[in-house]
């Protein structure tokens, strides 16, 4: 085979596997709800608010049952993560029905939260509390429950 042809074949193959990348960079990042941002931490980088408090899921609540397990005190310390008005549901963003009607955004099936100790952006300090609060990456992949920061 001749260079250029070689040079033409590799050409092609990085594009292809760029774009396959940039489409599944695309599906997760492009849905962003607009009160959502991805945040640098020492964790790595992490879904927050539109105000920058890292978010989190509760180990107890159930994916996918659009409910939350985190009323009272535990909701007073873990605030729910409001879904925007107008909110369109797209995978894998969701919304959960709390108890009164309000509205809470979800991932993958998990109601979201903040923690009221994260004071400034990029703080992970409910990371593993309890063993049951982590917070939410981008992608499948998620830390473990009871992973320290």
């Amino acid at each position: 085979m001749r260079p250029a042809k070689i040079i033409s074949c590799i050409t092609i193959g990085t594009s292809l596997v760029m774009s396959v990348g940039l489409i599944a960079y695309a599906s997760t990042h492009l849905n962003l709800p607009t009160s959502i941002r991805l945040e640098s931490t020492k964790l790595g980088r992490v879904y927050a608010t539109s105000t920058g408090k890292t978010v989190y899921e509760f180990k107890k609540d159930v994916p996918h049952s659009h409910k939350s397990a985190c009323y009272g005190k535990c909701a007073t310390l873990w605030p729910p993560v409001v879904a925007p008005a107008k909110f369109k549901p797209m995978k894998p963003w969701g919304i959960a029905t709390r108890k009164g009607g309000k509205k809470q955004l979800t991932y993958q099936g998990y109601p979201l939260y903040t923690w009221i100790k994260d004071t400034k952006p990029g703080d992970v300090s409910g990371q593993g509390v309890k063993g049951v609060w982590r917070v939410v990456k981008s992608g499948k992949k998620q830390i473990s429950w009871t992973t320290k920061p």
